[in-house]
């Protein structure tokens, strides 16, 4: 993969334990919706075992002039160093990487399904569609415990007036614990919830990306609904 070094311009809280990391897009850096790359701290002050390099689905869309990341904060050596980086900061990338893409010759639907921090390939594709005028059915079901947790919401709920194609779906599994207001769905994204929104299962390919759990419940809610095997696209989420 080609290797680029680039500078740090801003974070920004996006959700409680989310962080956004936004970069100087490098020139020759082009890169698929979808795909992600390796940022590599340079000379960190602290590491660990794990090292001072990361991989991270890449937030932002090919035609904006920025790379963006978003990941959990948990309390590790290389997201403690990443928090505490000034703008100006500089990062190596490898890069990009992943098949994890819409097929541009494919004109079913496409259905993406998201827990938690998983949103962030989907985020690229829906703004790159909503900039694009993409002219396809795309439904987006993001799961995740409260609002306050869901990173990017605001933006997605509002992304079916950009582009009518563009369909938004979230579902809340622990609103007890919210004190947020929210209307949409609420529990465990399944099959039933699927059915509500969708004609048919089968006439559709789906995109699945989060834990490794939920990749596999999801996997196994799709086939057992008729989904083909190959219609099913999966990128696993590791914690580090």
């Amino acid at each position: 993969m080609p290797k680029f070094e680039t500078t740090l311009t801003s974070n920004e809280t996006v959700a409680e334990g989310t962080m956004a990391f936004h970069f100087a897009k490098p020139a020759g850096f082009a890169f698929k919706p979808g795909q992600s790359m390796n940022v590599s701290l340079i000379d960190p002050p602290e590491t660990d075992a794990k090292g001072n390099a990361r991989t991270f689905s890449i937030v932002s869309a090919p035609h904006e002039n920025e790379l963006v990341i978003a990941t959990r904060m948990r309390d590790t050596a290389f997201k403690r160093v990443l928090k505490a980086m000034p703008a100006g900061g500089r990062v190596s990338l490898r890069g990009p990487a992943g098949l994890f893409t819409l097929d541009p010759a494919d004109a079913h639907p496409a259905v993406f399904l998201a827990g938690g921090i998983g949103i962030t390939p989907f985020v690229s594709m829906l703004r790159e569609a909503a900039h694009s005028g993409l002219a396809r059915e795309l439904w987006m079901f993001y799961s995740n415990r409260r609002p306050e947790d869901a990173a990017f919401l605001e933006e997605l709920s509002g992304l079916p007036k950009r582009n009518a194609r563009c369909h938004f779906v979230g579902t809340m599994v622990e609103m007890d614990k919210s004190s947020r207001p929210w209307s949409g769905e609420k529990g465990f994204l399944d099959r039933a919830m699927l059915e509500r929104h969708l004609k048919n299962l089968g006439n559709n390919v789906y995109y699945v990306a989060g834990p490794p759990g939920l990749v596999e419940a999801m996997q196994k809610m799709l086939t057992s609904g008729g989904v083909a095997e190959d219609a099913i696209h999966t990128d696993e989420f590791f914690g580090y």
